[in-house]
């Protein structure tokens, strides 16, 4: 590895550990009661972490799945390199770790008067709020798209019932078939996991369906990680892989699901066999519920400690943050967890709350054995996230296929870590 790869690489994982880091606040911190809606990346992170920073805070977390799918690697799950349950994570760990963790749907929050409303009709009172809802879809923002429309061409966006539908569909597609693929604008979920994607997909016709091709129909010009996506398509699948941007008429504008026919910008029309729609996205239901999202249905929030810059008390991690140069991703959730754990044990118990610093990695697998990815680290500056001077680090373009395989090996490691380090005992 290239020495300045590696010392970008190494910065974002030192401040990952740093976070990770208990700063145990005992005796100090009041007995409040923090209240965690969302189990996944971020919000099962600040649960474990408020406990392990504070054990006499009162930390519940409400989560409607019992068993929690990942996003991260279901991509892989498509290509047939993953099983299912490889991605599934309950939560008796947390449980182990003192969290009370509740399977209900968080219906309602009232700001004024720091309550939670369940979908049951409970009641639940908080003296902090962690909202971690991750996404909810824009049905009807690309015409012709909602609910109905993704059974039959499924966003396979939220981990779950649609990645299984898309994997039936892509098993059952004829031999020389085509799959499209809509790609929104930004922001949304996981900016490369598009392109993952591809590459997945890829990977499978390579094996089992070699005559078939991929459309991507994209909203954007640029993309994360765009060269070395490109290079790698090329590398490993030839022509298969065809991208559209912007400039090439790549804009989806209505979907016909029945059809099977997804209409651009300019008026063309493509015709698939499998289609897959990521539409455009915004903030989790309960995010807007609690007033923190504002229009472009996000949650703005403050740089040192994620708090909404909207509504005092509550903090917002994760796909629903807004959080400027930050991405939407595992990685970032699960360091927003920490520091914001630490923040709020910190500001329970009246002491002064950690510098705020931020570290992001996000792996991309090409191929077995092809893995590339990119890493940052952000601080806060007068509220907002900023990058760290030349903090950004990626994979090289001219790197050898030891180098690759060292990053697929890296990623998979990373998933192994993070699981372990948010839901396993």
């Amino acid at each position: 590895m290239p020495p300045r790869r590696r010392e970008l690489l190494g910065s974002a994982l030192c401040g990952t550990a740093a976070l990770a880091a208990p700063a145990l606040v005992h005796s100090r911190a009041a007995a409040a009661r923090v209240l965690v809606v969302g189990g996944g990346f971020g919000g099962a992170t600040a649960a474990r972490y408020l406990r392990r920073i504070a054990p006499q805070l009162q930390v519940t977390l409400i989560e409607p799945a019992r068993r929690f799918y990942t996003c991260p690697f279901s991509n892989l799950y498509l290509a047939g390199l993953r099983s299912w349950e490889s991605l599934g994570h309950d939560y008796d760990g947390l449980r182990a770790a003192g969290v009370e963790v509740i399977h209900e749907r968080a219906e309602d929050v009232d700001a004024a008067a720091r309550t939670l409303r369940l979908a049951g009709g409970q009641l639940l009172r908080w003296d902090r709020l962690v909202l971690s809802p991750g996404i909810d879809l824009r049905w009807n923002a690309l015409d012709g798209y909602d609910a109905a429309a993704a059974e039959l061409a499924p966003h396979a966006w939220k981990a779950g019932a649609q990645t299984l539908l898309l994997r039936r569909q892509m098993q059952a597609m004829r031999d020389g078939g085509t799959f499209v693929m809509v790609i929104p604008d930004n922001p949304f979920r996981c900016p490369p996991g598009p392109y993952e994607r591809a590459a997945m997909v890829a990977h499978y016709f390579k094996r089992y369906k070699p005559r078939s091709k991929i459309l991507l129909l994209d909203a954007k010009e640029n993309f994360s990680k765009k060269a070395l996506f490109l290079q790698g398509w090329k590398a490993l699948y030839g022509e298969m892989i065809e991208w559209l941007g912007l400039s090439r008429d790549g804009q989806a504008v209505r979907v016909d699901a029945q059809a099977l026919e997804v209409e651009t910008v300019f008026g063309a029309r493509h015709r698939a066999d499998v289609l897959n729609v990521i539409p455009p996205q915004k903030a989790g239901f309960i995010a807007e519920r609690a007033g923190v999202t504002d229009g472009s249905g996000w949650a703005p929030v403050k740089g040192e400690n994620f708090e909404s810059q909207r509504v005092a008390g509550i903090h917002v991690l994760g796909d629903a943050s807004f959080a400027g140069p930050m991405p939407k991703s595992g990685f970032a959730a699960n360091n927003q967890g920490k520091l914001a754990a630490a923040a709020i044990a910190a500001e329970l118990a009246g002491l002064e709350p950690p510098t705020a610093s931020y570290a992001n990695t996000c792996y991309s697998l090409i191929g077995p054995g092809y893995g590339i990815s990119v890493a940052g680290v952000y601080r806060a500056q007068q509220g907002r996230l900023i990058d760290m001077p030349h903090s950004v680090g990626i994979s090289p373009l001219d790197a050898d296929a030891a180098f690759r395989a060292a990053e697929a090996s890296h990623g998979a490691a990373w998933y192994a870590a993070i699981s372990a380090d948010i839901w396993d005992r």
